[in-house]
């Protein structure tokens, strides 16, 4: 005789797979309420082929980045003027003044460190040569060589900043950047005199970049959620959610202070850029959340949690519904995500239809 199989419904057979259940964080999910007198469940789904998500939602500060401090390359002078909070500073502008003389900021990677004169020579001059160029001023070749040519171009861009026409850059002249940037605070005040820190490396403004990002200070145990291109969901404060993509992970994990050493961490710092900027509104700065997908399955079968049904001897079951007919189908399960749970067994396809509570 074949064994009979005994099905129990889930809110008898809590006590049985109450801890199956409970580690993947889900409900009840079996037949509630009084089936119909013809022995059909009170509801029905439909067996989908759908891609399932596991997130883990962490807390995020949505602002401009961590600012860097932007050091003065000055040894002297009063500061005369500096950009605002907020401010944006673009290639050609100042960032803060000495003596009444403009400090500019140009895009590049290389830190000024020399005199740029006729005569010199390197990747310094090419870049100040293509910011001259970028700024609209002509007359010379971009190249690593600084010629009297570049020497007028330069004449003529310090007479529209009004400074002396010297045709020579100095080091305490300009900022070097990779891009524009936004002021974030003014670490020092007009009226400051420079020339505190060895080598010019006081601090007078920090700064970030201009484009809203999120800031996630990430467990170290969850360094495998995120790298470069993750995708992720920012929830903003007003409630509505945007696409974001993970765009740089810190490489060093560093020390939060509590106040209470037995309670002090270490975090990751995980930049999330968001897929629309113009999301973020007029938020300066404020706190978020940030969904991380944690797990993925895709093109799989799934149905909503409550079909199944436990089994007495263990695993778990859907009732297939064929017209008027029914029947309990052993089924295995796989991912759980967003109140559906991935299936499959014989006669589990697409287009089933399964019994679901009311």
């Amino acid at each position: 005789m074949t064994p009979r199989r005994v099905l129990v419904p889930l809110g008898v057979a809590a006590v049985i797979a109450a801890g199956a259940l409970a580690a993947r964080g889900i409900g009840g999910g079996s037949p509630s309420g009084s089936p119909a007198p013809d022995g059909l469940p009170p509801a029905t789904a439909t067996v989908t082929t759908t891609d399932l998500v596991q997130t883990v939602q962490v807390p995020g500060v949505l602002g401009y980045g961590t600012p860097v401090a932007l050091p003065a390359k000055s040894n002297s002078g009063t500061l005369t003027w500096i950009a605002a909070p907020g401010a944006v500073v673009g290639q050609g502008q100042p960032v803060y003044a000495v003596d009444g003389d403009p400090v500019v900021l140009i895009h590049g990677t290389v830190p000024p460190y020399r005199p740029l004169e006729p005569g010199v020579t390197g990747p310094d001059v090419q870049q100040l040569e293509e910011a001259l160029a970028a700024l609209g001023y002509t007359g010379f070749t971009v190249d690593d060589e600084y010629t009297w040519s570049t020497a007028d171009a330069v004449e003529e861009w310090q007479d529209d900043l009004g400074v002396e026409e010297t045709g020579t850059v100095g080091v305490e002249q300009i900022v070097v950047v990779p891009a524009d940037i936004r002021i974030a605070l003014q670490t020092l005040a007009v009226g400051n005199t420079l020339g505190g820190g060895e080598g010019g490396n006081e601090s007078v403004v920090t700064y970030t970049g201009t484009t809203p990002a999120v800031v996630v200070g990430l467990d170290p145990a969850q360094q495998h959620l995120v790298a470069p291109g993750t995708p992720a969901t920012v929830l903003l404060p007003d409630g509505s959610t945007t696409a974001a993509t993970v765009s740089a992970v810190s490489p060093v994990a560093t020390a939060v202070d509590t106040g209470d050493p037995e309670t002090s961490t270490t975090t990751i710092s995980v930049t999330v850029a968001l897929a629309d900027p113009a999301a973020a509104g007029a938020l300066d700065s404020a706190p978020v959340d940030v969904d991380l997908v944690a797990a993925e399955a895709q093109d799989v079968l799934a149905v909503p949690v409550g079909a199944l049904v436990a089994l007495a001897e263990g695993g778990y079951a859907v009732q297939v519904v064929d017209g008027e007919q029914t029947e309990f189908v052993p089924v295995e399960t796989g991912m759980f995500a967003s109140g559906l749970v991935e299936v499959s067994g014989a006669g589990i396809e697409d287009g089933t239809v399964v019994g679901v509570p009311v």
